[in-house]
């Protein structure tokens, strides 16, 4: 009888070791995908600013999709009132080909799925951050000329839909996204 206690104390003791044991290893699994993936998005966009590059982690940007950040800006405007139409459509389409983003690339599907699907509000913030990382690491001049190229591709896309008798109008929501996407370059241009 005192031996089958002792057998059932050892393993208790077993089992809860065992669980300590999956437990810490799953962490150190966990540990070890965040920093491949840190490396990864270090080496894909030149960042190396840990912060940065770990609350692009949090935010969910992995490697995979961190080229179509670039285009964050266009949804994001052509989103601004609620919905998209067909010559927001056309101006995203066409401002992500001019970020490089070709018919039949893993990026323009997710972009596709992005004009059918508002992504999540947490897109703009890792773009933000994503902005924030690169122009830590150009120049002033290079900064604030990648602000105005992005900013004149993202009004294209805010005045594609023309507004109130063929006249350009940009819409306040439009314009509140505008302003936020600036104000990412604020402290670095």
């Amino acid at each position: 009888m005192e031996s089958r206690i002792l057998e059932c104390g050892l393993s208790l003791e077993e089992a809860f070791f065992r669980k300590r044991d999956a437990e810490l290893i799953e962490q150190h699994r966990r540990l070890e995908n965040i920093k491949k993936t840190r490396e990864a998005l270090g080496e894909i966009s030149g960042i190396r600013n840990p912060k940065v590059l770990d609350k692009l982690i949090e935010l969910e940007v992995s490697p995979q999709i961190l080229s179509s950040i670039a285009v964050v800006p266009l949804i994001e405007v052509a989103w601004a009132d609620g919905a998209i139409d067909v010559a927001e459509r056309a101006a995203v389409l066409a401002g992500a080909a001019g970020n490089g983003i070709a018919p039949g690339s893993a990026d323009y599907a997710l972009l596709e799925n992005w004009l059918q699907h508002r992504p999540p509000a947490k897109l703009l913030d890792a773009w933000m951050h994503y902005i924030s990382g690169l122009c830590e690491i150009m120049s002033k001049e290079e900064c604030q000329a990648f602000r105005k190229e992005l900013i004149d591709r993202a009004r294209r896309v805010a005045s594609a839909s023309g507004g109130v008798m063929g006249l350009v109008r940009i819409s306040l929501a439009e314009q509140d996204v505008l302003h936020k996407m600036e104000s990412a370059f604020v402290k670095n241009v």
